[in-house]
């Protein structure tokens, strides 16, 4: 394997025999809903359709970016867009910067394609890759080729640090942000890989004109814990340990993305894991809530497994949006007020 094939592979096995969960509060166990005994609704007339730019879905989840470049990310990832196609739920794949480097690698993300027929798929690749030569044009190149409905830029400054070989010039990179959304014919959103989005930054990428933000808050897998277990130096792998649990915990990140930047679509991840969960996040703004590291586990399985673990949370989500009253996402939104900290 070629060296960013073989970085994949081992991430891969990390994620699905190890513990890389942070120890960080993701902040949702700091809010409860006030429960409505009368809700003055039937369960069955509760619906999580939603829409995301200009997307119809039918629920406000996003299977987020996982991996890509090898056989076995190309059965994962089959069997995360045919679930993302029964649910109809958007899914963004692993980092294509293989792509550039590798283009046989295609097939482990065509495979994506082919299988998330009718729901939008978004690429990914580093933004810190625009200060290493990579172009808007190789980008375009990447996203014709996986046939995507826009690109996912992730910021990854920890992970790089780690990282044996990591890119860590990160200078200038707005700058570079800005011309390529105009240059793309595509949305770009922005991602954090599990460290967080600052207000600040968030209503900086609004003013740039990035179409979405994945807010990525501290609480659920930590990258410098995966690059310290693949760590050979010494140096590294202590300094993955001890930024194990840094960021910006998630729900920190969501609510004041949301005031800082108000028309921003934004999506909450970090430690998502239930519906309720979801259900708190897109109360306090959220336009999706994204899962990656739950379903690594059931993909590596089966379309079916992710299904059935996708479809509890939709029935979680469900549950907790009929005991506040909610018919739809709106109404939950607009019950603002039964949700306290």
């Amino acid at each position: 394997m070629t060296g960013i094939v073989q970085r994949k592979s081992d991430h891969i096995d990390i994620v699905l025999n190890e513990d890389v969960s942070m120890s960080t509060p993701t902040g949702f166990g700091g809010y409860r809903f006030v429960h409505q005994a009368l809700p003055e609704i039937a369960f069955d007339d509760v619906t999580t359709d939603t829409e995301f730019l200009g997307h119809a879905l039918g629920a406000p989840l996003l299977i987020s970016s996982m991996t890509g470049g090898n056989e076995e990310a190309g059965k994962i990832n089959r069997n995360l867009a045919e679930a993302a196609a029964q649910l109809r739920i958007p899914m963004a794949v692993g980092s294509q910067r293989v792509l550039i480097e590798r283009p046989d690698a295609l097939e482990s993300f065509r495979a994506a394609r082919e299988a998330a027929s009718g729901v939008p798929l978004f690429g990914n690749i580093g933004a810190v890759q625009l200060n290493k030569g990579v172009t808007a044009d190789d980008i375009q190149r990447t996203i014709d080729l996986l046939g995507a409905d826009g690109i996912f830029l992730h910021l990854n400054p920890l992970q790089e640090i780690v990282q044996a070989g990591g890119d860590t010039d990160f200078s200038g990179l707005l700058d570079k942000i800005e011309l390529l959304v105009d240059r793309l014919d595509c949305p770009v959103l922005i991602k954090e890989v599990g460290c967080g989005v600052d207000p600040a930054l968030a209503a900086r990428l609004a003013e740039v004109g990035v179409a979405a933000v994945d807010v990525s808050g501290a609480g659920g897998t930590s990258w410098a814990s995966i690059e310290a277990r693949r760590a050979t130096d010494e140096g590294q792998r202590r300094l993955g340990e001890v930024f194990s649990d840094w960021g910006i915990p998630t729900v920190e990140c969501l609510t004041g993305a949301r005031a800082a930047a108000p028309e921003l679509p934004l999506i909450a991840s970090g430690g998502v894991k239930t519906g309720l969960d979801v259900a708190k996040a897109v109360t306090l703004g959220a336009d999706l809530a994204g899962f990656a590291m739950p379903l690594l586990k059931p993909a590596s399985i089966s379309a079916e497994a992710v299904v059935e673990h996708l479809e509890q949370i939709l029935y979680e989500l469900r549950a907790a949006m009929f005991l506040t009253g909610a018919d739809s996402l709106a109404s939950l939104k607009a019950n603002r007020h039964r949700l306290l900290p």
